[in-house]
């Protein structure tokens, strides 16, 4: 993975991360937000992966029913953010589509996604810190502007 802060004002920063084959996604950004001190900020980001898996949210079961995506797909949008959970630590939201070689598509929460060959992601972080908080009634953890 490489990274550029390419934009800051304001206490505002704007980076491109560019993520290499082999890496997996989510656990990259994840990573990236924990070491540049980011609680609360926007992405998107478009490219390809060799293999992913994106879910669906069960009200009923509070579960990601789980859809694995077992062939190279074009990432045609992923659009999320990023928070600190409860603990304090970073926390990634992201929801992808992504197109198969037959014109379909799958969409859902990102879960895993195997670089392939690349992805390109522009993080904005926002000016104030964003928390998720877990909520036992719906069983996952949402953006609460009152923390």
């Amino acid at each position: 993975m490489k990274s550029k802060l390419v934009a800051e004002t304001s206490g505002q920063r704007i980076f491109v991360v560019v993520l290499d084959p082999g890496e997996e996604a989510f656990a990259s950004l994840t990573a990236f937000a924990g070491q540049k001190g980011i609680t609360g900020a926007s992405l998107t980001a478009i490219g390809a992966f060799e293999r992913a898996t994106v879910g669906w949210f069960d009200s009923g079961s509070k579960s990601y029913r789980k859809i694995p995506v077992e062939e190279q797909c074009e990432v045609l949008s992923a659009i999320g953010d990023i928070a600190v959970d409860d603990s304090g630590k970073p926390s990634l939201h992201l929801h992808a589509v992504l197109g198969l070689r037959n014109g379909s598509t799958r969409g859902g929460h990102l879960l895993e996604g195997i670089v392939q060959p690349t992805l390109e992601v522009t993080v904005a972080e926002s000016p104030v810190h964003l928390r998720r908080t877990k909520r036992s009634g719906l069983g996952i953890a949402l953006i609460d502007l009152d923390a």
